[in-house]
């Protein structure tokens, strides 16, 4: 029997405003992560490993930073391959 490994799952409650709420927990219902999210209440999202963490922070930059940082992330990007 081969042993199981079992990773820690953590669940973290992520304050939002109401519309960038449900468009986040729509896009991480799509990546599987495990979330929920009641009317007038805060969006909880289950983190069970490093992927999860960075898909979530991920999913929260695209939807709450300004276009303005956006851009200017994206140059230092492409200034660092240069």
């Amino acid at each position: 029997m081969k042993p199981s490994i079992v990773e820690p799952q953590v669940k973290y409650t992520v304050e939002l405003n109401w519309a960038d709420r449900w468009q986040i927990y729509r896009r991480l219902q799509e990546l599987d992560i495990p979330c929920w999210c009641q009317t007038n209440q805060p969006l909880t999202v289950e983190i069970s490993n490093p992927t999860a963490a960075i898909q979530l922070w991920s999913v929260v930059q695209q939807f709450t930073i300004c276009r303005e940082d956006s851009i200017r992330n994206l140059k230092k990007c492409w200034q660092y391959r240069s």
